[in-house]
């Protein structure tokens, strides 16, 4: 909510993700958002990344069954990708920026290594959860504690708090 109020009294556009990696569009975002308020801002951007797909769907992670897709359209697409492939490692992967107007600006990154499911499994979540396992259990099938503790967007706010920082 807090986030809400400052964006009720400060004004900052949307900001479109044109980038062609996560760092870019991160960074995107940050640099709108301190631009617009003259404060710090942090963003981020996230993006599963299939190693049979070479990658994919990467930074389309959101869109990966086309710009109108929703979460169940995307799993469905990425299992139709994947039908037949043994090999179903994957990561999820969020990149930060850390913006401060007239100074530096800090990306870091953080990484959950899993494998892709063959079908949906769990009730909890968002998004690829259904399909992404961690040590044997989907991310739908875990409690939101123990997801957070394992989480990427976590890694990724850790590795930048401790000065772990991406070159840029």
């Amino acid at each position: 909510r807090r986030v809400d109020l400052l964006h009720d009294r400060l004004d900052w556009p949307e900001v479109e993700e044109s980038g062609g990696t996560l760092e870019e569009n991160a960074l995107l975002k940050a640099r709108a958002v301190a631009a617009a308020t003259g404060l710090p801002a942090l963003a981020d951007d996230t993006g599963l990344e299939v190693a049979a797909l070479g990658g994919a769907p990467g930074v389309h992670t959101a869109r990966y069954a086309g710009p109108e897709a929703r979460y169940a359209d995307n799993r469905r697409a990425l299992l139709a990708a994947l039908d037949g492939v043994l090999d179903r490692r994957a990561r999820f992967r969020t990149v930060v920026a850390l913006v401060v107007p007239g100074e530096a600006e800090l990306l870091a990154e953080g990484i959950l290594e899993g494998v892709i499911t063959t079908a949906e499994r769990g009730g909890a979540g968002f998004g690829y959860d259904p399909i992404f396992a961690v040590d044997g259990r989907t991310l739908a099938e875990m409690t939101e504690e123990h997801k957070n503790l394992i989480s990427h967007r976590a890694g990724a706010l850790a590795a930048l708090a401790a000065g772990r920082y991406l070159q840029w």
